[in-house]
């Protein structure tokens, strides 16, 4: 197999194989978001949507890094996951309704795209960022008007490989910033089921495949 050079980095030095396999993608993903799309500023209260995904835990731990509040909103079962990577607040989405609360958010990265642009808007705060990185119809091409009418920034991710963006998770890996969270890792021969466990929506972070030595 071939691949732009300019897309590689070298691993990082504390990770395994496997948990260096669970980096690339949703990493770069959630950092793009975060970051290049969403403008993270320390002291910014940020929300996840979908937080204990394999996008989601990324997207804790980077925006703790960048000194944010965060809130991650998964199930009850992954409560104590998200408060173990570092979120300073937890919601429950199967007991309560975060687009009814009165708190409201400078930044809402949306992993699963599950509800209304307008329910986000809602919590948003003036000049806020929402960004979806789920497909969400009306902010890929809805966007720039929504933004314009309402002041808040409506936006849609392109993920685009870069190796700057590797090298910038290398750093934060290194330096105990950001963990993978592998929740299931299956062998090579099993690959079908571990398609079905993602189909599924079991578990949580990220699924990875073995490859044993010949």
């Amino acid at each position: 197999m071939a691949a732009a050079e300019n897309s590689l980095a070298a691993k990082p030095s504390n990770l395994a194989f496997d948990e260096a396999a669970a980096v690339p993608q949703a990493a770069v993903v959630a950092l793009q978001g975060l970051r290049d799309q969403g403008q993270i500023q320390a002291g910014e209260k940020v929300l996840i949507n979908g937080a204990s995904g394999g996008i989601g835990t990324f997207a804790v731990q980077i925006a703790k890094s960048f000194d944010a509040e965060v809130t991650g909103v998964c199930s009850t079962r992954n409560l104590d996951l998200l408060r173990q990577l570092g979120a300073d607040h937890v919601i429950d989405y199967s007991q309560e309704d975060f687009t009814q609360r009165e708190q409201s958010y400078d930044l809402i990265f949306d992993v699963v795209a599950n509800r209304s642009v307008s329910d986000y808007l809602r919590v948003l705060r003036p000049k806020g960022s929402y960004v979806a990185i789920a497909f969400n119809a009306a902010s890929l091409f809805l966007g720039p008007l929504l933004s314009k009418r309402t002041g808040k920034r409506v936006r849609s991710l392109y993920h685009i490989p870069k190796q700057q963006d590797l090298l910038f998770m290398k750093g934060l890996l290194e330096g105990g910033q950001v963990k993978p969270v592998i929740g299931a890792r299956y062998p090579l021969g099993e690959v079908a089921d571990a398609i079905r466990h993602l189909e599924a929506g079991g578990g949580h972070g990220k699924v990875v495949i073995t490859v044993q030595p010949a």
